[in-house]
């Protein structure tokens, strides 16, 4: 198939990737949020868009399920990047990912218990700084971990911080900078190169 396939996420990363396409004279057919559709035909002929789950954005990418894709810096350390080209920062979606927890909690002491959708990281993070981390892995309400003595401190995106503080946590150590990053199939850059370099300048375009 000549086409490309650009796949996208739900929730921020859609609803800021969006206008940047409009910018680059990219516009889906039915609206995103109101379809049920996974699969959305563009005003762009032979580009179509993907929706699915943003942990699941890079396997699709990868495996060649989509040629493009549109990841959070966050999900891409998580995955690794095998198999990827990751060309252009989007500057969308930014944040932080951060080790938080109640205020004044060593982090350099003998072993510590660390909740975390972002086993990888996390992992990577505390073994680079020789710390014995016990990581459990979490899904959501992170913040609850260390309030209820599951965790002593957390690993996750901070925003604005307002939820931390509502929850009497603090930022404790910033691991990265996050923000969404266009991502490319590697195969998909050499055997359809021209209309993958002209999405890629488009969007670039739009981001400058």
């Amino acid at each position: 198939m000549d086409g490309l396939t650009l796949a996208l996420s739900k929730g921020r990363i859609l609803e800021e990737t969006l206008p940047l396409l409009a910018a680059a004279g990219i516009r889906p057919l039915e609206d995103p949020s109101a379809s049920r559709k996974l699969i959305l035909d563009t005003d762009t002929p032979g580009l179509r868009l993907v929706v699915v789950r943003a942990a699941d954005v890079p396997t699709y990418v990868q495996y060649g399920a989509a040629d493009l894709g549109v990841a959070g810096k966050d999900v891409l350390m998580e995955h690794g990047g095998e198999g990827l080209y990751a060309p252009l920062d989007l500057k969308l979606a930014r944040c932080r990912l951060m080790v938080a927890g109640p205020p004044g909690v060593d982090l350099e002491r003998g072993r510590l218990r660390v909740a975390t959708k972002y086993p990888r990281c996390t992992a990577a993070y505390f073994a680079g700084r020789g710390v014995q981390a016990e990581i459990i892995k979490l899904y959501g309400s992170m913040e609850l971990a260390p309030l209820v003595g599951l965790a002593d401190v957390i690993v996750d995106l901070v925003d604005t911080g307002a939820t931390l503080a509502a929850n009497g946590l603090a930022p404790l150590a910033p691991i990265a900078e996050i923000s969404s990053r266009l991502i490319v199939n590697k195969a998909s850059m050499k055997m359809k190169h021209a209309r993958v370099r002209d999405l890629i300048e488009r969007l670039a375009k739009a981001v400058s």
